[in-house]
C-alpha cells in the first residue's frame, strides 16, 4: 500500500526577497508532484513577476480560493494576494510586509481547517511583518500563539544527524540568563527528547547541553549559573531517564567535532546555537518548530535581499525543508498509531482459568 500523498502548504514570505526564487527552483521540478501536493500561498501575479525576471522554466498551476479545492499532481496557489502589489527586490517595504503576513495569516487559517498536512513558511523580514496583527518576533512565536494549543515551541536547526535547540529563542542577550531556570530548562530537554523520538526515530536520544558562561563558567569562576541551575536540571532529567550530558563549552564544541557524538544539542540562547550551525549548514540547514502541533519547516536562510533577483540563490535548504516536513508528518504518523491499540498485558498465576484463556487466544491468532 502507498504512503498518503502529503498537502503541503507554503507560505511566499517577503516578496522582495529570494522567497519566490528558490520556491520556483524547487516546484518547477515534476518529480515534487510525486511525493506531495504543494498548496502555495501567495499571489500569482508576484510569482509571475519572479519568474520572468530569473528567466525561469514555466510550468503549469491552478488558482484556487482555498487549500479545500487543492488538486493532486498539480501545483495549487490560494490567491491571497493584492493585484496592486508592488515588487521592490532587495529591500523590505510595507508592501512586501504586508504581503508576507496576508499568506502567513491564511495559511494558519487554513490549517486550523485541517486543508493541508504540513507547513513551510518561506524568509520573511521581521521588521517588515511587523503589524497590529503580527507583533512578534518572529514565525516560531506567531505559531506557538496561534497553533499551539497552550504548548510552548521550541526552534530547532537540523542538518542530517546535526540538530541544535534552544533554550531561549528571538530575545535580547540582556534578557537570557534570567529566561533560563532549572524548570525551563528541564522543560525544554524531555521536549527535545520527545521530538527526538516522535519526530525523527530516535528512540534513546543522546542530547549534549551548553553551558551559558565562557568555559561553562570554570567552576564558578565565570558564572553561577552552571552550578546553580544547569547541572541541577541536568540531574533531574537524568534521574529520569533521560540521556542528558553537559554542561559543555559552547567555544570549542563544534569545532572539536563533539557535535557528533550526540543526537541533539541543546543551546542556551539563539546566537550560541545558530552561528556555528549556519557556519556548518548554511546552504542546507533546515528550521524546524518543535513542540506544537503543527509540523512546520523553512530555510535556514534570510531574504537574502543582495542576492535577490539574480538567480544566484540556492534551492537546496528550501527542498530540504520541504523533505523534512513531509518525512516528518510520516514519522509523526507511524509513531501515534504505534501507540494507539499498544499490547495489553497479561497478569494471572500459573495453571489459573486466566492463563488457559489466554493460551487459547494466542491460538486463535
Amino acid at each position: 500500500m502507498s504512503e498518503k500523498k502529503i498537502k503541503v502548504g507554503i507560505t511566499q514570505g517577503d516578496i522582495n526577497g529570494i522567497g519566490y526564487e528558490v520556491l520556483l527552483k524547487v516546484i518547477s521540478n515534476p518529480a515534487i508532484l510525486e511525493i506531495c501536493t504543494p498548496i502555495i500561498y501567495g499571489s500569482p501575479k508576484v510569482m509571475g513577476y519572479h519568474r520572468k525576471t530569473l528567466d525561469l522554466t514555466s510550468f503549469n498551476y491552478s488558482i484556487i480560493h482555498s487549500a479545500s479545492e487543492a488538486a493532486d499532481n498539480r501545483i495549487n496557489i490560494v490567491n491571497c494576494g493584492d493585484e496592486e502589489t508592488k515588487v521592490e527586490l532587495g529591500k523590505p517595504t510595507q508592501a512586501s510586509g504586508e504581503a508576507a503576513l496576508a499568506s502567513l495569516s491564511k495559511a494558519t487559517e487554513e490549517y486550523e481547517k485541517k486543508f493541508f498536512d504540513v507547513l513551510v513558511t518561506s524568509p520573511i523580514n521581521k521588521k517588515a511583518i511587523q503589524s497590529d496583527t503580527f507583533k512578534f518576533p518572529g514565525h516560531t512565536e506567531y505559531l506557538e500563539e496561534r497553533l499551539g494549543n497552550g504548548q510552548k515551541a521550541m526552534m530547532i536547526l537540523i542538518k542530517d544527524s546535526l540538530r541544535v535547540a534552544l533554550v531561549t529563542g528571538h530575545i535580547p542577550i540582556s534578557s537570557v540568563a534570567t529566561a533560563i531556570t532549572k524548570e525551563s530548562l528541564v522543560n525544554k530537554i524531555k521536549a527535545f527528547s520527545k521530538t527526538l523520538s516522535m519526530d525523527f526515530g530516535i528512540q534513546k536520544p543522546r542530547i549534549a547541553v551548553l553551558g551559558l558562561n565562557p568555559h561553562a563558567g570554570d567552576a564558578g569562576v565565570i558564572g553561577n549559573e552552571e552550578i546553580e541551575t544547569i547541572i541541577p536540571a541536568l540531574k533531574e532529567t537524568q534521574e529520569k531517564g533521560l540521556l542528558t550530558f553537559g554542561p559543555y563549552p559552547a567555544d570549542g564544541f563544534f569545532g572539536s567535532g563533539q557535535f557528533a557524538k550526540f543526537d541533539g544539542v541543546l543551546a542556551m540562547y539563539h546566537d550560541q546555537g545558530l552561528a556555528p550551525f549556519k557556519t556548518i549548514a548554511m546552504d542546507l540547514g533546515v528550521n524546524y518548530t518543535a513542540g506544537l502541533p503543527v509540523i512546520r519547516t523553512s530555510p535556514a536562510h534570510g531574504t537574502a535581499y543582495d542576492i535577490a533577483g539574480k538567480n544566484i540563490a540556492s534551492e537546496e535548504s528550501f527542498l530540504q525543508a520541504l523533505y523534512m516536513a513531509i518525512d516528518v508528518s510520516r514519522a509523526r504518523i507511524r509513531y501515534n498509531e504505534a501507540r494507539v491499540n499498544p499490547l495489553r498485558k497479561q497478569y494471572f498465576e500459573k495453571g489459573s482459568d486466566n492463563e488457559k484463556l489466554n493460551l487459547k487466544e494466542e491460538q486463535a491468532d
